[in-house]
């Protein structure tokens, strides 16, 4: 039975792209494809309080955090860095953690998002033994939601009118994946 090792970040490679850990000396990509406007639509207003050193300090630090999981998603061919991809909330017990990617104006519109997604799930299920990988997205979110549900993601309730975005009420999806669901689907992929 694998374990729930957080503690031990991986490599994982695929053919759009390929998943690493983190250094600080990506904090100045991750600096710019925060700013980007669809970025800054889809997940959050960077606050006041972020600067590029404390950015620097985050990727330089989420290496050695032992309760989650933060990748850089890199281009295979350049090592260009295209978003990030992250597991925490972990909750032991349930055998579950929450997932959450951004991926930046370079990596979208080629699949680099739906190969990063799975790669990261499959190293939940496959390596740290997980029974249920969950996320929020905003229901605004079309791409998102279509990466997330090819790749096995299912709605599991919303949210209604959870966040004020760019002056506009919009719904929060949950959505959540299963062990035994990631099994089945993996198993007819290959």
């Amino acid at each position: 039975m694998p374990t729930m090792d957080f503690s031990v970040k991986p490599l994982l490679t695929g053919e759009r792209t390929v998943l690493r850990p983190f250094t600080a000396d990506d904090a100045e990509p991750m600096w710019e494809i925060i700013g980007d406007p669809e970025v800054v639509r889809f997940t959050f207003e960077p606050s006041g309080d972020l600067t590029l050193e404390r950015l620097r300090s985050h990727y330089g630090e989420r290496t050695a955090e032992p309760d989650r999981l933060d990748l850089a998603v890199t281009d295979p061919a350049t090592g260009e860095l295209l978003g990030e991809v992250v597991l925490y909330d972990v909750d032991r017990q349930a055998r579950s953690c929450t997932f959450r990617t951004l991926i930046g104006p370079r990596g979208r519109g080629r699949g680099v998002g739906t190969e990063a997604t799975r790669l990261i799930v499959g190293h939940a299920f496959e390596q740290l033994g997980l029974h249920r990988v969950r996320l929020e997205v905003y229901g605004h979110n079309a791409r998102a939601r279509r990466v997330y549900e090819k790749v096995g993601f299912v709605v599991e309730g919303v949210r209604r009118e959870a966040a004020l975005r760019d002056g506009v009420w919009v719904d929060e999806v949950v959505m959540a994946v299963l062990d035994r669901e990631w099994a089945a689907l993996s198993s007819t992929a290959r």
